[in-house]
C-alpha cells in the first residue's frame, strides 16, 4: 500500500487518478467485481476514501473507465485475430462461422472483460451520476461503431444496421452466458450430484460461440433476401 501526500497540481492529480484505476486493475484480476469495494480499493491505494471518491463519484465509476479501457484493448486484440481466422475467400456462411468462433473465443481470453460486461447494466450503471452515465456511454458507442466496422469488414453482405445489431446483442449475450458459466457453489453441487442436471451448466467459449453463429446466419439469410 502507497501513502500519498496531498496533490498539488494537475499532475499529482493524475497520478493519484492513475494510481486508483491501476489498483482496482489489479484487484479485478484476483477477484470477481461484486468483491471489489470501496473501502479495500481505498485501502490499498493508500488514500481515505472520501479521497477516492475525490477523483472517482464511486466505486462503480471506477469500475466504468475500465470497462472501457478493457474495450479498447479488447478491439485491438480482435482485429489481428478476425484477420487470421477468416478467409476472405469463403461463402458468407463459413465466415460467419469463422467470425463467431474468433469473437467467441478472443472474449473467453478475457475473464475481467466479461465479468465487467456482465455487471454492466444490472451494477455499474446504477451507482452514477448523468454525467458520468453520458461519458461512459460516449465511449461505449465509439467502441460499438469500431466492432460494427469489423465485424462488416470480415462479412460485407451485411449492412450497418445488421452488424449494429449483431454487436448490441453479442454484448448483451456475453455477459448473460458469462453470468451462467459461473455458478454458485450449491448450483456446482447440485450438478456433481445430479448428472442429468450437468447439461445446465453451461461452457462459456463453445456456448457463446454458437450463439453468436446461429445469429450471424440469421442476419446473412436475412441481407441475402
Amino acid at each position: 500500500m502507497t501513502t500519498f501526500q496531498r496533490a498539488r497540481n494537475d499532475e499529482q492529480r493524475e497520478i493519484r487518478r492513475r494510481a486508483i484505476l491501476d489498483t482496482a486493475a489489479a484487484m479485478l484480476a484476483e477477484m470477481p467485481v461484486a468483491q471489489v469495494t470501496l473501502n479495500e480499493l481505498s485501502r490499498r491505494v493508500g488514500l481515505a476514501k472520501s479521497n477516492v471518491l475525490r477523483y472517482f463519484e464511486s466505486r462503480e465509476a471506477v469500475l466504468l473507465e475500465l470497462l472501457d479501457v478493457a474495450l479498447r484493448e479488447w478491439l485491438a486484440e480482435l482485429d489481428a485475430a478476425l484477420a487470421s481466422a477468416v478467409d476472405p475467400a469463403a461463402p458468407a456462411t463459413e465466415r460467419g462461422t469463422q467470425v463467431a468462433e474468433a469473437v467467441a473465443a478472443s472474449l473467453a481470453a478475457k475473464p475481467v472483460l466479461c465479468d465487467l460486461v456482465s455487471a454492466q447494466a444490472a451494477v455499474l450503471e446504477r451507482n452514477v451520476s448523468p454525467q458520468i452515465a453520458a461519458t461512459y456511454k460516449r465511449a461505449a458507442l465509439a467502441d460499438v461503431g469500431i466492432l460494427t466496422a469489423l465485424i462488416r469488414r470480415h462479412l460485407p453482405e451485411l449492412d450497418e444496421k445488421a452488424a449494429f445489431d449483431f454487436v448490441a446483442a453479442a454484448v448483451m449475450i456475453t455477459g448473460a452466458v458469462w453470468t451462467h458459466a459461473r455458478p454458485s457453489a450449491a448450483m456446482l453441487a447440485a450438478y456433481e450430484a445430479d448428472p442429468e442436471l450437468a447439461a445446465l451448466c453451461l461452457d462459456f467459449a463453445p456456448t457463446l460461440r454458437d450463439i453468436l453463429e446461429v445469429q450471424l446466419a440469421g442476419l446473412l439469410v436475412r441481407a441475402a433476401s
